[in-house]
C-alpha cells in the first residue's frame, strides 16, 4: 500500500491506494498564517472498512503536517476520534 498527496494551492487530498486501486482518502485545508492544517473528511471505501486504514490515513496527514511544522485541527469527527485516542499528538492537536 502507498500514500499519495495531491496538493493544490491551500488544499489537498491524501490517498491510500493498494495496487491500483484507491482504498481510502483525506482530505485538508492549509491555513499557512496560522501554520494549521484542518482535516476535512476521512473516507475509507466499504470493502477496506474494519482493516484500520482510516487511522493509517490520519497518521500520513499527521506526518505530513508535522514534516511542515503545522497544528492540526480535525474538523472531521472521526478523525477528531482517533487524535483523542493517540498518545503521540498533543504537540500538534488543535481542539478549536
Amino acid at each position: 500500500m502507498n500514500f499519495e498527496n495531491n496538493r493544490s494551492g491551500n488544499g489537498g487530498v491524501i490517498t491510500l491506494n493498494k495496487e491500483t486501486e484507491e482504498v481510502g482518502r483525506l482530505t485538508y485545508t492549509i491555513f499557512p498564517d496560522e501554520n494549521k492544517m484542518i482535516i476535512s473528511f476521512v473516507l475509507v471505501h466499504s470493502k477496506f472498512e474494519g482493516r484500520g486504514m482510516g487511522k493509517y490515513l490520519v497518521e500520513e496527514g499527521i506526518k505530513f503536517a508535522r514534516d511542515n511544522n503545522w497544528k492540526v485541527y480535525p474538523h472531521c469527527s472521526y478523525a477528531r476520534a482517533v487524535m483523542s485516542r493517540m498518545n503521540d499528538v498533543e504537540d500538534i492537536f488543535l481542539t478549536r
